[in-house]
C-alpha cells in the first residue's frame, strides 16, 4: 500500500474509498470462489500463487478502469488481507520501521530512525482492526475478546505485539507492535552504531564464556532483548539452554536450545503456567544455562536460587533505570514471591548470584548506549557493593537533536578477573587503564 499525505482533499478522499470498495468487493468474491479442500492441501509461496492467479481474473471482471500499478497494488492488497496482516504488511515491509503503533482504526504512528511519525495506513473499521488481531494471536494460542480484552504475542519474525481492545479501549482496540527484523543486529552492528566499545565487547565475551551471572537493566525500547540476543552468540554452540519468556523473542544461534512460553489462563481463569512455573520445571531439565527474556515478578527468587545453585552463566532483564535501581527492583520483586525473608538475607542471595550488570539506555533522539558496565563486588554491612568499570557520559546534544558523550574506563579492574583466567580467557590489563575509550 502507498502510504498517502495525511491530509486529503475531497477528490482524493472519493478515490480511495472508491479503492477501497473495489478491493472489499474483489476479496468477498474471492472467499465465496476458494475451494477449501483444494486451498488445504498447498501451502506457502505455491498457495499464494494459485490464489493470485484467482484475484486476477477477478480484477478482469470488473469494469473498473486502473492503470497498472493500481492493478498491482490492489492485487497486493487483496493477498495481504487474505493471507497476512491487512494494512500492516505495508508497514511490516519496511526495515527502517522498528515500532508500529495502532491507536484505533485510523490513526497509526510509527517509528522510523528513532523519530515518531504518523502514517495514512488505515483500517476500515474497528472490526477489521479486531479481525487482524484476532489473526495475529491465535497463530500463537492466545486469545483477545471481552472475558480478556489484554494480550501478548508475536509475530512470525519475532516481533512483540501487545494489544488491548475495547471496552478497555476506549476509542477502539490499540496495538503494539516492537519490531525483530528478519535479519537481527549483530555485534558488529552494535559496534557500528557504537552502542558499546571493542574493549566493553571483550570485557562481556570473557565474562559470558567464564559463566558469569549477568542482568541486563535498561527501560523500554532501550535495546535490552537485542543485547540479551548480541551477548547469547558468545555461548560456546554445545552447551544446553533453556529459554523462559512471556512471549519468545529471543533469538539464538545455538542449536541445543529449548524454548519455553509461559500460557495465560483460560476462559474459565484457569490453567496458567507462570514464568515461576517454568523456572523451577527448567531446573529438572538439565540445563547449563537458563536465559529468562525478564524477570518482572517472582520469578525472580527462584532465578536467583538457580544461579546460587550451579547454574552459572545465566541471562536476564530487568525494567531499571539504573545498576543500583535494578537492584531494588529485584529486591521487590523476591518480595512479591510472598517469601519472607530478611533484608540483609535477600541482599546477600542477590549479591551472591549477580556478578555483573549492563545498563541499557535510549538517550535523547532514539540512540541506545550501554551506559554502565558494573561489578556486584559483594556486600559490606546491609549495603550491596557496585563498582563501574565502563561508563558512558552524555555531555550534551548536538545539531540534529542527538544525545552526544564518550565512554569512560574507570580504571577499576575487576574482581572476577581470577575466573576470567581460569576460563582461559585473557584480557590485556590496558584494557582497564582510566581514559577516554570514543568519543561519539
Amino acid at each position: 500500500m502507498k502510504a498517502l499525505t495525511p491530509n486529503r482533499n475531497s477528490a482524493e478522499q472519493a478515490k480511495v474509498d472508491e479503492f477501497d470498495q473495489l478491493k472489499r468487493r474483489i476479496h468477498n468474491k474471492l472467499v465465496d470462489k476458494l475451494d477449501l479442500n483444494r486451498v488445504g492441501e498447498l501451502q506457502g509461496d505455491v498457495l499464494r500463487r494459485e490464489i493470485r492467479l484467482v484475484v486476477e481474473h477477478l480484477c478482469d471482471t470488473e469494469e473498473t478502469f486502473l492503470n497498472r500499478n493500481e492493478r498491482e497494488r490492489l492485487i497486493e492488497e487483496v493477498l495481504d488481507e487474505t493471507f497476512g496482516l491487512g494494512p500492516l504488511e505495508f508497514l511490516l515491509k519496511d526495515p527502517s520501521i522498528s515500532d508500529i503503533l495502532i491507536n484505533g482504526p485510523k490513526n497509526i504512528y510509527v517509528e522510523r530512525r528513532g523519530k515518531m511519525e504518523k502514517t495514512s495506513v488505515e483500517f476500515r473499521d474497528n472490526a477489521h482492526l479486531l479481525q487482524i488481531i484476532d489473526r495475529i494471536v491465535s497463530k500463537v494460542g492466545r486469545r483477545v475478546d471481552e472475558v480478556c480484552p489484554m494480550v501478548d504475542a508475536r509475530l512470525t519474525d519475532g516481533s512483540r505485539v501487545n494489544a488491548i481492545i475495547p471496552p478497555l479501549a476506549l476509542d477502539g482496540a490499540a496495538v503494539s507492535i516492537r519490531r525483530f527484523g528478519s535479519n537481527p543486529l549483530k555485534l558488529e552492528d552494535l559496534l557500528n552504531f557504537k552502542a558499546f566499545t571493542p574493549e566493553m565487547v571483550m570485557l562481556l565475551e570473557g565474562a559470558i564464556k567464564a559463566r558469569l551471572n549477568i542482568i541486563i537493566a535498561g527501560g523500554t525500547g532501550s535495546g535490552k532483548t537485542t543485547l540479551l540476543n548480541t551477548l547469547s552468540s558468545f555461548i560456546p554452540s554445545h552447551e544446553r539452554i533453556v529459554t523462559i519468556e512471556d512471549a519468545a523473542e529471543i533469538q539464538l544461534q545455538q542449536d541445543h536450545v529449548v524454548r519455553l512460553e509461559t500460557r495465560p489462563p483460560n476462559i474459565e481463569g484457569k490453567g496458567a503456567i507462570t514464568a515461576t512455573d517454568l523456572v523451577k520445571n527448567a531446573l529438572r531439565m538439565r540445563p547449563e544455562r537458563i536465559i529468562i527474556g525478564e524477570c518482572r515478578g517472582p520469578e525472580t527468587l527462584d532465578m536467583l536460587q538457580a544461579m546460587n545453585t550451579g547454574h552459572d552463566g545465566s541471562l536476564t532483564t530487568i525494567h531499571a533505570n539504573t545498576p543500583r535501581d535494578g537492584l531494588a527492583r529485584m529486591e521487590t520483586m523476591i518480595m512479591m514471591s510472598g517469601f519472607e525473608m530478611p533484608m540483609k538475607a535477600m541482599r546477600q542471595q542477590i549479591s551472591s548470584a549477580v556478578h555483573l550488570m549492563i545498563q541499557a539506555s535510549r538517550l535523547q533522539g532514539g540512540i541506545r548506549r550501554v551506559t554502565h558496565i558494573t561489578e556486584v563486588c559483594g556486600m559490606e554491612q546491609d549495603t550491596i557493593v557496585l563498582q563501574d568499570i565502563y561508563k558512558y557520559v552524555q555531555e550534551g546534544i548536538d545539531e540534529t537533536g542527538r544525545a552526544r558523550g564518550k565512554f569512560e574506563a574507570t580504571g577499576i579492574r575487576p574482581s572476577f578477573m581470577t575466573k576470567l583466567e581460569s576460563a582461559g580467557v585473557r584480557l590485556p590489563s590496558s584494557a582497564f587503564r582510566q581514559r577516554t575509550m570514543l568519543v561519539d
